[in-house]
């Protein structure tokens, strides 16, 4: 049931999302989630700033009332649950230029003014790293 990855930061994308509100797979019959952990995938090949962050990919984040969401996790960091994503570039671009001031931070608390434009009201949840709360 569980596959080990490589410990670290990472971006966990649900590639069983659905495409959009609406509409579950894209004309080709592939899911949004699945098309957007391409799109991260993709954008991440073409910079090597994003090589630090894992991108990883998983059948359900049960976050079924929002689509193409991704788990933002690191060990002693909080972690952050964001959807409601186009599965496209741009939005894998912002996705990814969040995880590189996550991955920086001390605690994974990004300062708003240096949240991407494309991760604002993305936010769904955030999780405490084990053995600790959030203060």
């Amino acid at each position: 049931m569980l596959r080990p990855v490589e410990p670290g930061p990472a971006i966990v994308a649900c590639n069983t999302c659905r495409h959009s509100a609406t509409m579950r797979e894209d004309a080709e019959g592939m899911r949004g989630g699945a098309r957007l952990a391409e799109a991260l995938r993709t954008v991440q090949a073409s910079d090597p700033r994003y090589a630090a962050v894992a991108v990883q990919d998983m059948p359900c984040l049960f976050a079924c009332q929002d689509h193409c969401t991704v788990h933002l996790r690191a060990p002693g960091k909080v972690g952050y649950v964001m959807g409601r994503f186009t599965p496209d570039a741009d939005a894998a671009r912002a996705i990814l230029d969040y995880a590189i001031a996550y991955a920086a931070s001390e605690h994974g608390r990004v300062a708003f003014r240096e949240w991407p434009e494309g991760v604002k009201g993305h936010f769904i949840t955030r999780t405490p790293p084990e053995g600790f709360v959030v203060e």
